[in-house]
């Protein structure tokens, strides 16, 4: 099935093709943005591409409203039922409850050379910025729309700093954590702020 990173939006307007161009080419004046399905008005997908061809992603669009996109949604809203913290899960799924549109990227072969990643991370925060929503990653779980990991779904060896976000009466806190580290592992699938790491208010 391959790997997917999304952005998932209460919004149903559509992002404009041409300032996902004009952002892309901002930052990486070589990368290509093409479209495949649909017209620059009504884009349904699009090709992101090196400069030689090389495909790093494929976007597709998938309104919540058509088959897709709601059989999509609610394989999440399914999938986090028994996710920690469970205060982030309740969020979640209420959050789910109201998005519209969802953007998925499938991730290929070109984000491994030439700072595919990278081009890859500028036209998805170009598109987040200007929809709005949260963010979703096969195998890590989701973001809040501040952009701070909320949700607990990686694999066991996992490690390394991560930007996370908990829910303190009703606010979202952030800070950062090692994903490897067993008491901060704990603290986070238990609803907690980790001890000795900054918080982040907001």
């Amino acid at each position: 099935m391959g790997y997917y990173i999304r952005t998932l939006t209460p919004s149903d307007q559509r992002v404009p093709f041409s300032d996902l161009r004009a952002a892309l080419a901002k930052e990486h004046p070589k990368a290509r943005l093409l479209l495949q399905e649909g017209s620059e008005a009504q884009w349904k997908q699009l090709l992101l591409a090196h400069a030689n061809g090389t495909p790093i992603a494929v976007v597709e669009r998938n309104p919540t409203s058509e088959p897709a996109g709601a059989e999509e949604l609610q394989e999440f809203r399914h999938e986090i039922t028994d996710c920690m913290p469970r205060a982030a899960a309740t969020w979640l799924d209420h959050y789910l409850s109201r998005v519209r549109t969802i953007h998925a990227f499938q991730v290929l072969p070109g984000t491994k050379v030439e700072k595919g990643w990278d081009i890859l991370g500028s036209l998805k925060t170009a598109l987040w910025q200007k929809a709005g929503g949260i963010i979703q990653a096969d195998r890590e779980g989701f973001t809040n729309e501040d952009g701070y990991h909320i949700l607990w779904q990686f694999p066991d060896l996992v490690a390394g700093p991560w930007w996370m976000g908990v829910l303190e009466a009703g606010l979202w806190v952030h800070f950062q954590m090692d994903l490897g580290n067993p008491q901060h592992r704990e603290a986070f699938m238990a609803g907690a702020i980790p001890a000795g790491v900054q918080r982040i208010r907001g």
